[in-house]
């Protein structure tokens, strides 16, 4: 069995405030080593269903955030960003069985994580089909566009909630839970330890009944907090400005889609 994971840090289980997740020294060595932690769980999770082989993209930030030594040698790890449209599943293709999910977190404009944003900061509102567009959902669809299914996620209680209908074998571990600036978290340990039961869980199903067919066209609505970043990228082809600070993007290409997205959130 061949399994990609994706792993974020906003969605661990601890992070609270922006600082612990900037790569820098201090509290962000915590939340560096407690991702680490929970995707070491994850690979464990899938060694014990039977995994072969397992890449895991480092997908926050500078993409240099987990500790290459605490990986299995079964784990080939991508650190950095190639410039993809696949940006947080840069590597995932036809050839893998599965997908599982990290530390992810809710989308902009979502309560339950202070944290709580699309791909950066400027937006206020990003919707995709209508519904609010996590990072999660924008990235999990590609993995279905590459014929890939998504079966685990790990994650604030929101995300956890939006998501739980986008993927029929989803198998999820609400890693904390939030009101404005506050966090109510699980003790790591018991983190741990449900992530790595869960991920094993999710990957025992019938891999064969886990994957969706994508809708025939989409619609990626994106607000932003200043207009002046609207007008901006309403000059990306396919673009319309809308509302004065809004861009909506229409399109059946959903490759197409996400560099709208990579470029324009």
């Amino acid at each position: 069995m061949k399994v990609f994971i994706s792993a974020d840090i906003e969605g661990t289980a601890f992070t609270t405030y922006w600082d612990e997740t900037e790569l820098k020294e201090g509290i962000y060595s915590r939340a560096a080593q407690e991702m680490t932690r929970e995707v070491r769980a994850a690979v464990d999770g899938a060694l014990a269903a039977g995994a072969t082989e397992i890449t895991v993209n480092d997908a926050h930030d500078w993409g240099i955030n987990i500790d290459p030594n605490e990986m299995p040698e079964c784990v080939e790890l991508i650190r950095g960003w190639s410039g993809s449209p696949l940006s947080m599943v840069d590597g995932i293709d036809e050839s893998y069985d599965a997908a599982m999910f990290v530390g992810w977190h809710a989308a902009a404009g979502r309560y339950g994580n202070p944290l709580s944003h699309t791909m950066s900061t400027k937006t206020t509102r990003v919707t995709l089909n209508g519904m609010p567009c996590s990072e999660f959902l924008l990235y999990s669809w590609a993995c279905a566009m590459k014929g890939v299914p998504t079966v685990f996620l790990a994650g604030d209680r929101t995300l956890v909630d939006d998501s739980a209908s986008l993927h029929p074998c989803l198998r999820t571990v609400a890693l904390k839970d939030g009101f404005g600036g506050m966090t109510r978290c699980l003790a790591p340990a018991k983190a741990h330890r449900l992530i790595r039961e869960e991920s094993e869980a999710a990957l025992r199903q019938d891999l064969h009944t886990a994957g969706v067919t994508l809708p025939d066209h989409f619609e990626l609505r994106i607000s932003y907090k200043e207009h002046k970043n609207a007008v901006k990228y309403s000059f990306f082809p396919g673009c319309c400005l809308e509302e004065g600070n809004t861009v909506v993007y229409e399109s059946s290409d959903y490759m197409g889609l996400l560099t709208c997205a990579y470029f324009c959130l």
